[in-house]
C-alpha cells in the first residue's frame, strides 16, 4: 500500500477562477462571449434562455459576475435581474446587461431593476472586458 505524502508548495491547488454566468440565447454571441471570457481568465457558465438562468439563480452558488441579455425566452432580463437581487447570496453580484435594446427607457428600467451596467449590442470586445474589470479582477 502506498502512502500519500502531503502536497508541497508546488503542488497546491491554483486559486479558483472567477465565474461568469452568461445568459444569452444567440448561439454566436454566446460562443464569442465564452471564448473572450475564458481567455480573460473566467470560468463561464452558459444559460441559453431565461428558464435555465432562472433555475441556475435559484439553485447554484452566486457567480462572480452575470452578463445578461434583456430579450430572452421564458423569463426576460428584467425579471432575472429582479430575481438576482432577491437572492441573499446573489445581491452583491455585478450584473451587466448586454442587449440590442438601446432606448433610454430600456436602459433606465434595467438599471432601476438592479443592473450595474448596460452595454448595447453590437459591443466592442475590449470595451466589454474593460467594463468587467471595473467589477472583477480575474487572476492570471
Amino acid at each position: 500500500m502506498q502512502r500519500r505524502i502531503a502536497a508541497g508548495p508546488m503542488e497546491q491547488e491554483k486559486p479558483s477562477l472567477p465565474i461568469a454566468l452568461v445568459v444569452e440565447d444567440d448561439d454566436h454571441i454566446a460562443h464569442l462571449l465564452k471564448f473572450m471570457l475564458e481567455r480573460a481568465g473566467y470560468r463561464v457558465e452558459l444559460a441559453r434562455d431565461g428558464r435555465v438562468a432562472h433555475d441556475y439563480i435559484q439553485s447554484q452558488p452566486a457567480p462572480t459576475v452575470v452578463l445578461l441579455d434583456l430579450m430572452l425566452p421564458f423569463f426576460d432580463g428584467l425579471q432575472l435581474v429582479t430575481l438576482v437581487r432577491s437572492q441573499p447570496s446573489w445581491q452583491s453580484v455585478p450584473v451587466i446587461m448586454l442587449t440590442a435594446k438601446a432606448q433610454e427607457s430600456d436602459i433606465v428600467r434595467a438599471l432601476d431593476a438592479g443592473a450595474n451596467d448596460y452595454i448595447v449590442k453590437p459591443f466592442q470586445p475590449d470595451e466589454l472586458l474593460a467594463r468587467l474589470r471595473r467589477f472583477v479582477r480575474p487572476r492570471p
